[in-house]
């Protein structure tokens, strides 16, 4: 694999090296030169452009790879239930610690337990794809049900 890169990272260099210099050709030929000169400069661009864009791609699968990898699963002691936006740096999230669900108030310096809640709030599960008001009338009005869509 590190090998692959390092040939990727060669190849434009390979293309600048491969040109003729200019003091070695004669100057009736100095017009095909140009062309050529063009046509490694676009190679070398393109290769560039691939490479970054490989790069890019990598690193989103590699990113991937790691928060799947991380502690946050099944078997954990706290988890998240849902959060809301109040502000652009306040929050409002629901955790549930063991069969005790907490409100949190979350600000730039704080985090402030606002309620424990006695019952437990309903989570729908993700096979339960909870649809928003606006959708669920949409579907209504073009005559589909949410069965349909699924």
């Amino acid at each position: 694999m590190k090998r692959f890169f390092w040939t990727l990272l060669a190849l434009p260099l390979s293309v600048l090296a491969a040109e003729p210099s200019a003091t070695t050709a004669a100057p009736a030929a100095t017009a095909p030169m140009v062309n050529s000169g063009v046509a490694g400069q676009l190679t070398q661009l393109v290769f560039g452009l691939l490479l970054v864009l490989g790069l890019i791609f990598f690193l989103a699968w590699l990113l991937r790879r790691v928060q799947q990898a991380g502690p946050a699963g099944k078997g954990q002691v706290i988890e998240l239930i849902g959060s809301r936006a109040l502000g652009p740096r306040d929050r409002l999230m629901l955790v549930q610690v063991g069969n005790e669900q907490i409100l949190l108030g979350l600000s730039p310096g704080s985090i402030t337990a606002l309620h424990v809640l006695k019952e437990p709030v309903e989570v729908p599960t993700a096979s339960e794809k909870a649809t928003p008001e606006f959708a669920q009338h949409l579907l209504k009005i073009l005559g589909k049900d949410q069965k349909d869509t699924k």
